[in-house]
């Protein structure tokens, strides 16, 4: 069908009144994207039908206006002022909400922040029973070996310092009835790094030196107090300095203190 006769078919004006079929409205806006004279028809005919309706339509003048309040007066004795709806209400809910969003934040902040505290509290006190355990253990362990140093059946050897550190000094306690021995190394420096001291019950004569136990984690033991193995029918002590590990035979040119019995 030529375009011209397109438009005239009439078809275009149910399309603007939009009393076409889908199929039929989707055929007409085709051709109307294809023809640019059938769309400029269609938009012809839009404004024809804008003109139409308003040319219908009655005009309000304010006379006319007026005239009409003046007889609903006159019939109903009064005319109720419409106003507007107040924004109050819909500004108060609106403050409501947020208010209500600022209380819902802050109370979760609250909640957050207890929870924070008591993890806190609960770490703390974890903490706290494990270092009253390690209390309790390093105190029985302190009076248990301080029951054995003060019992009267010690025999107690103290230890000289000799020419390689002469400042040092100790003390060993000897239970010969419990088979114990202490060795208090409390005037003893620090060992270097890479070393450890060694104690010796000995025999004099001949010389016999054995070894009856290492001063272990020197650093870590605070009272300086360690037990270390029996000494059977030793005549001296000594203690030397030797790598760690310790040595079959005392470094006699690191020998820290000695004493007789």
């Amino acid at each position: 069908m030529e375009v011209r006769a397109y438009i005239e078919s009439g078809i275009l004006e149910l399309y603007v009144f939009g009393t076409l079929s889908e199929s039929e409205t989707a055929e007409v806006a085709e051709m109307a994207g294809k023809n640019p004279e059938v769309q400029e028809e269609i938009i012809s005919i839009e404004k024809a039908v804008i003109s139409l309706s308003y040319s219908m339509a009655p005009y309000l003048s304010a006379a006319n206006y007026d005239r009409i309040r003046e007889k609903l007066i006159e019939k109903h004795g009064k005319v109720v002022e419409m106003k507007p709806k107040s924004n109050v209400a819909l500004f108060i809910g609106w403050a409501a909400a947020v208010v209500l969003m600022i209380g819902i934040g802050w109370q979760y902040t609250q909640l957050d922040s207890a929870k924070n505290q008591i993890a806190t509290v609960e770490t703390e006190n974890d903490t706290l029973q494990k270092e009253l355990i390690q209390t309790k253990l390093t105190q029985t362990q302190t009076e248990s070996m301080l029951a054995v140093v003060r019992d009267q059946n010690n025999t107690v050897v103290p230890l000289g310092g000799q020419a390689v550190s002469p400042e040092s000094k100790a003390k060993v306690y000897w239970n010969q009835g419990t088979q114990t021995v202490y060795v208090d190394a409390s005037g003893l420096p620090q060992p270097p790094e890479g070393f450890v001291y060694q104690v010796w019950a000995l025999k004099l004569n001949p010389l016999t030196p054995t070894s009856i136990g290492l001063l272990d984690d020197f650093k870590g033991n605070d009272s300086r107090l360690f037990a270390v193995n029996n000494a059977i029918e030793a005549e001296a002590f000594g203690i030397t300095l030797e790598p760690a590990g310790g040595s079959i035979s005392p470094t006699l040119e690191q020998l820290y203190t000695l004493g007789k019995v």
